[in-house]
């Protein structure tokens, strides 16, 4: 059951990645951005290019788990998110990346785990698109979502009417689904234990007396949390945008695979595809390897893979 545990932690807690370079300190144009909530304060970073006109924005969103705006947790350091905004800024594209509700300097944001939804991120998304939209330095404000942020995003570039979409390391089936899949890999009897509440969660509906070993996927305060995740549908979503959408995936992520992109462009038929060759997850260059990729987690001095930044930046100049 360890094993089972580990395993779906990694798919709950992701991470993030950046002109290519390596981690440095702040640059000097970094400034302090907060969004008000009706629980509290939600604490971001701006990072705004010198221009003589009004810049792009992207608004990053970070994957499921603790993940703060660099793209970092406790248990995981690799400031992909900040590297992605430095090399942003050296392309002349401003960025904000926040630290979540409850997480970092959000933390007094936070809810209690029985009364979060997925929703709530949703909603934290659109009020950013708002206030960014707002703002007379942006010209345009594009959402950049990772893994769980990837659906966190697409709905709420919708909703908050952003100016364009990127996906990046976005799973293409419901959290069900991919779920199921994972537990299926597991020892024998532990699926038939998961796919009952799985289902039962994703027709709206609690489960009692669920086995203490299955606490970390299913305990009562979390039940609320998935039975609102489970109602999206990340095809179904990425269909409702009209907008220009890039969908971007590492062809060495081991959590995310390059299905899971074509599943979402075959979504989106207006959508562009990117395959990026060696990247993975955290967007940082790994061979296929489980524990070297691994590895590229905790290493926030490797730069993220050039590429990314190339095909971030060349889809952000041409939306219009």
């Amino acid at each position: 059951m360890k094993k089972l545990a580990l395993t779906v932690l990694t798919f709950f807690i992701t991470f993030l990645s950046g002109k290519a370079g390596t981690a440095s300190d702040s640059l000097k144009n970094e400034i302090p951005i907060t969004l008000t909530t009706k629980t509290g304060v939600i604490y971001g970073t701006l990072l705004l290019p010198v221009l003589k006109k009004p810049a792009p924005v992207v608004l990053m969103i970070a994957g499921s788990g603790p993940t703060d705006r660099n793209g970092n947790n406790m248990m995981m350091t690799n400031n992909s998110s900040k590297l992605l905004a430095e090399g942003l800024y050296n392309n002349t594209i401003a960025t904000v990346r926040y630290d979540k509700r409850g997480i970092g300097e959000s933390k007094a944001a936070g809810k209690k785990e029985e009364d979060l939804r997925f929703d709530d991120y949703v909603s934290d998304a659109v009020e950013w698109i708002k206030l960014l939209k707002a703002d007379k330095r942006f010209s345009k404000v594009i959402v950049f979502g990772h893994s769980e942020g990837s659906l966190i995003g697409m709905v709420a570039a919708n909703t908050g009417k952003a100016d364009g979409y990127i996906s990046a390391a976005g799973a293409g089936q419901p959290a069900d689904v991919i779920l199921k899949i994972q537990m299926k890999s597991q020892p024998a009897g532990v699926y038939e234990m998961v796919a009952p509440i799985l289902d039962s969660l994703k027709q709206g509906k609690l489960v009692k007396n669920v086995d203490p070993m299955l606490n970390f996927l299913a305990r009562p305060s979390v039940q609320p949390y998935m039975i609102s995740w489970l109602k999206y549908d990340p095809q179904v979503e990425i269909s409702k945008l009209s907008i220009p959408v890039l969908i971007l995936q590492g062809t060495t992520d081991i959590q995310v695979s390059p299905e899971d992109a074509r599943a979402l462009s075959s979504a989106n038929k207006k959508a562009k595809l990117v395959l990026i060759e060696g990247m993975n997850h955290v967007f940082k260059e790994a061979t296929a390897d489980r524990q070297q990729n691994i590895t590229t987690y905790t290493n926030p001095t490797l730069p993220v893979v050039p590429a990314l930044i190339k095909n971030v930046v060349d889809f952000v100049q041409a939306v219009r």
